[in-house]
């Protein structure tokens, strides 16, 4: 008994939504010839049962859905899974090759477990190419706006839900974002390199979008594309979507970066911020580049009662532009101005949606000219957008799709058409009371010293008093003292060529950073200093540094349910 049981063994490759099951299968089976090989999706539930299923949650609305509480085991069929079983029971020896996503549902004690990952950047290149559809459907062809709909809402948390039950339980890692190009680690190194990331400070892989209000910063700052016709969004730390790159041997291995928050949450967090929002980076940091292009859209962001009831989201994205360059006609849009008639705007608005009217928008709300490391505080609520010949640093929290355009300057998208406006969402979360004496007061360059030593002073720049997110600014010359206090810190040099991360003890290998660079310290990493270092050295530096605020008031407002 014991020798037909060594003799049958069952490989398992299960696969994050967006790998390309068939080129796997492919390759595996030409390698291995397995005596059987079953494709995950035999077994799911029909296309039509599947668009049921999900259709709830993806809604009609053209951008928003509601966040699926859905599992991958509820896309299979009962009787196909069953059968599959049995198939597989049934081989007597051999080479037995179960691949797809759901795979692990239909051999829970495989004799290896292969993980095939997939950065959800790259998921949104393929769907532009038309390269892959939704899950437990053949939609490849379906507008990009609908396939990263469903994505966001529905495919994306079945998979993380999934993948979090089979963490640490990999034998190995298949890396295959580039075509065929796979990388394949033992799941006990990429355990290992995990480890190590949340004791010293860490980059993820940035990546960069055109809009139709984008600018021309960025190309030249960042070295990129200079053919593209413009780069309007640098995601330079949205750990959701980013990714990161382990180098094993003369390897290198990319891989999504939500799972460091999902492997080593409280390490990467800090204890406080891990209770609240449970394994979910709360903080993004992103590029908003209009140098030589376009305002962005009028918009609003939803009050945190608004997007748990109608999108199921645990909290709001408050945010707030750090302008990181600005020509001296730039400006920002923000706050309604004071003698405001809600009811004249509304009209207005929908008269600019329905019938092509142009909308004045310096009529109703305040325009305010803005200059190099002014930081303007936007919570969710505040009407507001940035405005032509600017570079933001925008920091907000997590929840980054949950934008409602208001009015779009009467232009088209990249694709040629209208971008959607979602007023009918907007209005009903548009403070009306946040005038422009109110703006002022409240949310415009309230900047208050904090401390000094030598060669150095800190500065408290925001966010509002309403957001969980505290910001600071250090401004030096010589090494400057930080310490992350147990809960994760996020950094960005706005000022100087270059910086050294250093660890006081030694604890790390000294971090260089670069202008604009974004980089993370987690929680675990305690004291860290900073200095300026090569072409900054000489010069006045200066981080802007982003953390939750502690003790937490909003734990009972944002504790993020667990699935």
């Amino acid at each position: 008994m014991a020798e037909k049981a060594e003799a049958k063994q069952v490989v398992v490759v299960e696969c994050y939504h967006g790998v390309d099951t068939l080129e796997v299968l492919a390759a595996l089976e030409r390698h291995l010839q397995p005596v059987l090989t079953i494709n995950a999706t035999t077994a799911l539930k029909s296309e039509q049962q599947v668009d049921e299923l999900v259709q709830e949650y993806v809604t009609d609305d053209p951008v928003f859905g509601y966040m699926a509480p859905l599992h991958l085991v509820d896309f299979f069929d009962a009787q196909r899974v069953e059968a599959v079983i049995t198939e597989i029971q049934q081989v007597p020896e051999g080479l037995v090759l179960v691949v797809g996503t759901g795979a692990s549902l239909l051999c829970q004690e495989p004799t290896l477990l292969v993980y095939a990952n997939m950065p959800r950047w790259e998921i949104q290149l393929r769907f532009r190419q038309n390269k892959v559809g939704n899950l437990g459907a053949r939609n490849e062809n379906e507008s990009f706006s609908y396939l990263y709909k469903r994505a966001f809402f529905v495919d994306w948390r079945v998979c993380d839900r999934h993948k979090k039950t089979l963490l640490g339980h990999w034998d190995f890692l298949l890396d295959t974002t580039v075509p065929d190009s796979p990388k394949l680690v033992t799941g006990a190194a990429f355990q290992e390199a995990l480890q190590q990331t949340i004791t010293r400070p860490f980059r993820v892989v940035p990546f960069f979008d055109p809009g139709p209000w984008g600018g021309q910063w960025l190309k030249e700052v960042v070295d990129l594309d200079r053919s593209e016709v413009n780069f309007a969004w640098g995601f330079d730390c949205v750990p959701e979507e980013n990714s990161l790159l382990y180098r094993f041997g003369e390897n290198v291995v990319e891989v999504p970066s939500l799972d460091l928050v999902f492997s080593h949450p409280e390490e990467l967090l800090g204890k406080e911020v891990f209770e609240a929002f449970g394994d979910e980076f709360p903080i993004r940091f992103d590029f908003l580049d209009t140098m030589e292009g376009g305002n962005l859209s009028l918009q609003v962001h939803p009050l945190t009662e608004y997007i748990q009831e109608k999108f199921g989201m645990p909290y709001t994205q408050d945010e707030s532009y750090y302008m990181l360059e600005a020509k001296e006609d730039a400006f920002v849009y923000l706050g309604m101005k004071e003698d405001v008639v809600p009811e004249l705007m509304l009209h207005e608005l929908e008269a600019a949606q329905t019938q092509g009217q142009y909308f004045e928008a310096e009529n109703h709300v305040e325009k305010w000219p803005i200059k190099k490391h002014d930081h303007v505080l936007i919570p969710a609520g505040t009407v507001h957008c940035s405005g032509a010949n600017s570079v933001v640093l925008e920091i907000s929290a997590t929840p980054y799709i949950f934008t409602f355009k208001l009015w779009d300057w009467g232009r088209m998208g990249l694709d040629g058409k209208p971008r959607p406006i979602s007023l009918e969402h907007g209005k009903n979360v548009i403070q009306w009371d946040r005038t422009t004496q109110w703006t002022q007061e409240n949310i415009l360059n309230k900047v208050e010293p904090v401390g000094e030593g030598e060669g150095w002073r800190e500065e408290r720049t925001g966010l509002h008093e309403g957001s969980f997110i505290e910001t600071r600014r250090h401004w030096f010359t010589s090494k400057v003292p930080h310490d992350t206090n147990g809960v994760v810190n996020v950094l960005n040099l706005i000022e100087g060529a270059e910086a050294l991360v250093e660890s006081p003890t030694h604890a790390f290998e000294p971090f260089v950073v670069h202008y604009a660079e974004t980089f993370i310290v987690p929680a675990a990493v305690g004291a860290y200093t900073i200095r300026p270092y090569g072409k900054g050295e000489g010069s006045q530096c200066a981080t802007l540094k982003a953390y939750v605020r502690t003790p937490l008031n909003f734990t009972a407002k944002y504790t993020i349910t667990q699935n």
